[in-house]
């Protein structure tokens, strides 16, 4: 083979195997099977929580609501072909969020036993749903970091399975549900100082 002809043939080699390639390392830089993981196991506890009377189907619809967002927030982050570390660490806080909310559904026995009133909890129920939210919001706003949301859904998820001792045998105590309604005031007010702390920084720094 001439010069020329294997310089030729060693060229187009490397071209074929840069085609190859590329769409190799493009499927890996979008590749989150940790994040696809989470989301399947969310998805077959709702659907768990559902057969077994533990989350209602206006609940279900909810929950399989804020998963869609977050498989389109997903499916955008890929798009370019790249899914930044900032972008996985957004996603895991997203379902750390959402796995929270399934949590405190599914640790409120009453709906499966039909409980008493003395065992109805709504307001403390709307509290726990309204910080995820909030939580949820402050990550993407970028006020509060996915490193600090997996804390406080962390917390979150410990006032949950607080609330479903309280509510184990029956009824919840006023003792009880003062101190669930401390650690909701406890867990907003914490909420709020990073979200301001973010916007103080912010601004400071314009």
């Amino acid at each position: 083979m001439t010069p020329k002809l294997l310089t030729a043939s060693l060229l187009a080699s490397a071209l074929f195997t840069g085609l190859v390639m590329a769409p190799v390392m493009a499927q890996q830089d979008t590749y989150t099977p940790g994040i696809d993981r989470a989301q399947q196991t969310i998805d077959a506890r709702i659907q768990q929580g559902v057969a077994s009377g533990q989350i209602t189907q206006p609940e279900a619809q909810v929950l399989y609501q804020r998963e869609r967002e977050i498989t389109a927030r997903e499916s955008r982050f890929k798009a370019d072909g790249h899914a930044s570390v900032q972008e996985r660490e957004q996603l895991r806080a997203d379902l750390a969020g959402l796995n929270a909310e399934v949590d405190r559904m599914l640790s409120n026995r009453d709906r499966m036993r039909g409980a008493s009133q003395a065992n109805s909890t709504p307001g403390i129920d709307r509290g726990e749903m309204q910080i995820g939210q909030r939580i949820d919001e402050g990550v993407r706003s970028g006020r509060i970091t996915a490193r600090e949301a997996r804390r406080l859904h962390q917390r979150e998820r410990e006032i949950a399975r607080h609330e479903g001792r309280a509510k184990s045998d029956g009824v919840v105590t006023p003792q009880e549900r003062q101190r669930l309604r401390n650690e909701l005031a406890a867990l907003n007010a914490e909420v709020n100082r990073m979200m301001r702390n973010r916007d103080s920084y912010r601004h400071d720094g314009r």
